[in-house]
């Protein structure tokens, strides 16, 4: 009896246990799929209810070093159907079709689907928005994306670069800084139940939005429009191919402008060739001609292989080398080496370069960095060509003492000409100061970087004064001159090479002139590049001029006082000269209409008393790039309303804050 009673007390401990250890078990499971497990559970749980679509980032906005817009996105419409809800899809496609510029094909094949959710078309027009909310239709709705708009057209617009759809970085600041730009672009969310149906309100929410973060360049808006408009006006004058302006602060290694030429409108990238979006500055190398002979000098009087008192015999304009003969442009005798630099002599250049020697030469070059890339945050950059010195021949080093046989790029040339304007450092170029997150926190600011110490600042200011010498009478420079200032410069031309022939082409040049001002506390290093002039083709009588005209407003809009008197005849253009309107082609050819190229062009909408928002809704639905300044509302536009626009005139709208 007493071993029967012990049997049941241990099954019924038996039990209790296995009942403990059951319910512990179950106490586990649920603690795991309710605590542990619980965000993946309800992420389960939402996506059985939840149709969520990404959607476009939001990019931060381009700025100059004035604040002013350069690249901006705005929110426009983009168009969604839900298929399941629907009542006659035949009626539907025919008339979203007809509003929205597409095929019935197209819009019938997106209706025909089963899923809950098609995009129709994305970033439309809001002629086409409002188009569609006047129709009403159940099932087809509307969400907000960002488009990228560069409100000053064509301004900038190598070194901005453009975007996709994506929208993605493409070309220029805008691809370097992609991911800094680039925000997050959340998702549009949609309930809904078993069978597809709506849930709630049935309205789509967007979560999870970031917005990219902001750069701030070192780029001046007003200095690159002078730079654009003075640059087109001189090609136009020499009938040129191509042309470059690069403008940068010679202390700092700031890049001020930097100006290309054919241009392009950002807002409309696929009208133009790839050839047209490439930033000449940086992506395109040429023979530097006589600007070289500068680094030349410098490298020589560094070294002490040459004295300024010394004269040099240039042979009376000819001189035999390695078998070939070199010429100057005029029969010149014994020069110093100033006057070598004032009168242009290769014969003079190639002696100089024989004193120095290869190797020391060679070193040089680098230093002033050429054959090497700048740093400068810009993409495609290239290194030039610049042979390593135990393949020069005797002639090769006489050529490349009067800049050819190498190949150098602006940005270079630009960026080496600063180390003399400075006292002797190579500093890195930069066009972006500082990047500042959606928050207005900087997350990146950059600062003048000095690579290297290239030359003694007392040789630095030799060879500027001897670069002054170029534009005073008899040197091959004086349409460089800019009235009220001391300029400091050298010209250049150089024979492009033949691509077929594989030699030096009879006709092709690129003409340029390299300089700086004021000469003795330079406050900018400027270089102008004429590709393949046809009417003019040397630097001083092509290049200079331009130099001239670009210099000249800059100091003005710079506040720089002049430092010398003026001369019979010399006068200084006012800031309400240099941004008065242009009423004639050979004055300006910016904000170009981007639209068909039918005769008579749109009519002129009525922008007076629209915000910046509301104005470029316009420019998207009437197809035209404009032109803004100030802030605010308009309250003036040219042309006026109802004036129809020429193809290529400027277009242009002025804004002021509200009184």
């Amino acid at each position: 009896m007493k071993e029967l009673e012990k049997g049941v007390r241990n099954r019924i401990r038996l039990i209790g246990v296995l009942f403990i250890l059951a319910f512990v078990s179950v106490a586990v499971r649920a603690f795991d799929l309710q605590v542990m497990q619980k965000q993946e559970w309800d992420e389960r749980a939402e996506r059985q209810h939840q149709k969520v679509i990404p959607l476009t980032p939001q990019r931060g906005t381009i700025f100059d070093s004035n604040g002013a817009e350069l690249a901006v996105s705005v929110d426009v419409d983009s168009i969604y159907v839900e298929p399941r809800k629907l009542e006659d899809r035949a009626v539907v496609a025919k008339k979203l079709a007809k509003a929205l510029d597409l095929s019935s094909r197209t819009v019938n094949a997106k209706l025909k689907s089963n899923s809950n959710f098609v995009w129709l078309k994305r970033q439309v027009s809001p002629r086409q928005s409002e188009k569609v909310k006047a129709m009403k239709l159940n099932g087809v709705g509307m969400i907000k994306e960002p488009q990228r708009f560069y409100p000053n057209s064509n301004i900038a617009a190598h070194l901005l670069g453009f975007t996709g759809l994506d929208p993605k970085g493409l070309e220029g600041l805008e691809l370097k800084y992609d991911k800094m730009i680039l925000g997050r672009g959340g998702y549009l969310v949609m309930e809904r139940d078993a069978l597809g149906r709506g849930l709630g309100s049935g309205l789509p929410q967007v979560q999870g939005a970031t917005r990219g973060h902001d750069l701030y360049l070192t780029l001046d808006k007003n200095l690159q429009y002078i730079a654009e408009r003075e640059l087109a006006d001189g090609l136009r004058k020499t009938e040129a191919k191509a042309g470059t302006v690069v403008m940068m602060e010679p202390s700092t290694g700031k890049v001020l402008a930097m100006a290309n030429y054919p241009e392009y409108n950002p807002n409309a990238f696929s009208r133009y060739k790839p050839s047209q979006w490439r930033n000449r500055a940086v992506c395109d190398s040429f023979e530097p001609g006589s600007t070289f002979k500068v680094f030349l000098m410098a490298a020589a009087l560094n070294e002490a292989v040459i004295s300024t008192k010394q004269k040099i015999d240039c042979e009376n304009g000819k001189f035999r080398v390695g078998g070939k003969d070199i010429h100057d442009h005029k029969r010149y005798q014994k020069l110093t080496p100033a006057e070598i630099i004032k009168y242009s002599s290769n014969i003079g250049s190639a002696k100089i370069g024989k004193l120095l020697e290869r190797k020391a030469f060679h070193s040089y070059i680098q230093d002033f960095g050429f054959g090497q890339h700048t740093g400068i945050d810009l993409p495609g950059e290239v290194v030039g060509l610049l042979r390593p010195p135990d393949k020069w021949f005797e002639v090769d080093l006489a050529a490349i003492s009067f800049g050819q046989g190498i190949s150098v790029t602006p940005i270079q040339l630009t960026a080496a000409t600063a180390a003399i304007a400075n006292g002797g450092y190579l500093m890195e170029p930069y066009i972006v100061d500082r990047v500042v997150d959606s928050q207005g926190q900087v997350t990146r600011q950059n600062q003048p970087r000095v690579v290297r110490k290239v030359i003694a600042q007392d040789v630095a200011q030799t060879v500027a004064r001897m670069m002054e010498m170029t534009t005073e009478e008899g040197g091959t420079a004086t349409n460089a001159r800019v009235p009220g200032f001391r300029v400091a410069g050298k010209t250049g031309t150089a024979q492009k090479v033949d691509a077929v022939t594989g030699g030096y082409s009879a006709d092709k040049r690129v003409a340029s002139f390299i300089g700086f001002l004021p000469a003795k506390a330079p406050r900018l290093v400027m270089l102008v590049t004429i590709d393949e002039p046809k009417k003019l083709v040397y630097g001083g009588l092509t290049a200079a001029p331009v130099f001239s005209r670009i210099a000249a407003q800059a100091m003005q809009y710079l506040k720089v006082a002049p430092n010398e008197e003026l001369r019979a005849g010399e006068t200084l253009p006012s800031l309400e000269q240099i941004f008065a309107e242009a009423t004639t082609p050979e004055k300006t050819r910016f904000h170009e209409v981007a639209m068909s190229e039918v005769s008579g062009g749109p009519q002129m909408p009525d922008f007076v008393g629209l915000s910046y928002r509301q104005v470029l809704e316009l420019m998207e639905e009437r197809q035209l790039n404009i032109s803004f300044r100030g802030r605010g509302r308009v309250v003036e536009q040219s042309p006026v309303s109802g004036v129809a626009i020429p193809y290529g005139a400027q277009v242009w709208v002025r804004m002021a804050p509200p009184s």
